[in-house]
């Protein structure tokens, strides 16, 4: 057995593994918990009674100012960090299930998913230890203006932008069209309920939403060259704000991504790993 194929055993086997797939449920829930904090915050920032930002920066910042809240961090980052192995395998490796034709996109959802959750655990492990991040809407600004500065950094912006756009598209569809359910158990001994499926949609919904507005800033960034147009979650919310009407949709995107929270519980029960 060659080199390769004795790294490709010991990936497999090791995400076959029960401890794994039970942190990686973790990881599932420890999302929920942030989604249910950013989903408050939002209805917070709607109500003109914030109490810290609205984004996964803000959430980790209150969860670490709750009781127990330095132990609740490290298992969220340690069940975030299995969730991010889970799938950088699957990048690696291919998505099982997937059909042949579809693996190239399937690995590269994988991936994206992978960072994601690497990058939470990160965060997490940071506030646990003590540490803080910086604001999400700073952090984007600052990495937007270092962009801006590189050959046809309006163009890489702008791209970043309607990547953004694109996944907050695909996050509508698949709340809409029910898409989320085939990552769930849905049939047999302790299938997944109706109420969950509601919640899926909703959430999902939401969410796109919401990062739709947030590839929209970035878009904006790109066409005008100004990093300060860029923001984080918080700031996407803001615009949602801005609008006729805007804290009544500000309300309803806070509940949305509560949903999706509440959804990433029953997520970590359903799903098939």
């Amino acid at each position: 057995m060659s080199t390769a194929q004795s790294a490709e055993h010991a990936a497999r086997r090791a995400q076959d593994s029960a401890p794994l797939r039970t942190l990686a449920r973790v990881g599932y829930a420890a999302s929920g918990v942030l989604h249910l904090i950013i989903g408050f915050l939002a209805v917070q920032l709607a109500t003109g009674d914030s109490s810290g930002s609205a984004s996964e920066s803000g959430a980790l910042q209150q969860l670490s100012e709750a009781p127990g809240g330095a132990v609740a961090l490290w298992v969220a980052a340690i069940g975030l960090g299995a969730l991010a192995l889970w799938h950088i395998v699957e990048a690696l490796l291919g998505v099982p299930g997937s059909e042949s034709a579809k693996q190239t996109a399937a690995r590269v959802k994988a991936a994206g998913k992978g960072v994601l959750y690497a990058v939470l655990a990160f965060l997490a492990g940071r506030y646990a230890s003590g540490g803080s991040g910086s604001g999400g809407g700073e952090a984007q600004e600052g990495f937007t203006a270092q962009i801006l500065q590189l050959p046809g950094g309006q163009l890489i912006v702008g791209a970043i932008g309607l990547v953004i756009i694109g996944v907050g598209v695909f996050h509508v569809v698949k709340g809409w069209r029910k898409k989320f359910l085939e990552d769930l158990r849905t049939s047999g001994p302790g299938a997944v309920g109706k109420a969950v499926v509601r919640l899926g949609q909703v959430g999902y919904i939401a969410k796109g939403i919401a990062l739709g507005v947030l590839g929209g800033l970035f878009v904006l960034a790109g066409v005008q060259s100004d990093a300060d147009k860029a923001g984080g979650l918080e700031d996407a919310l803001k615009t949602i704000q801005d609008q006729p009407f805007g804290a009544v949709l500000l309300i309803l995107t806070g509940v949305g991504i509560a949903a999706y929270g509440v959804y990433s519980f029953a997520r970590a029960r359903y799903a098939k790993l």
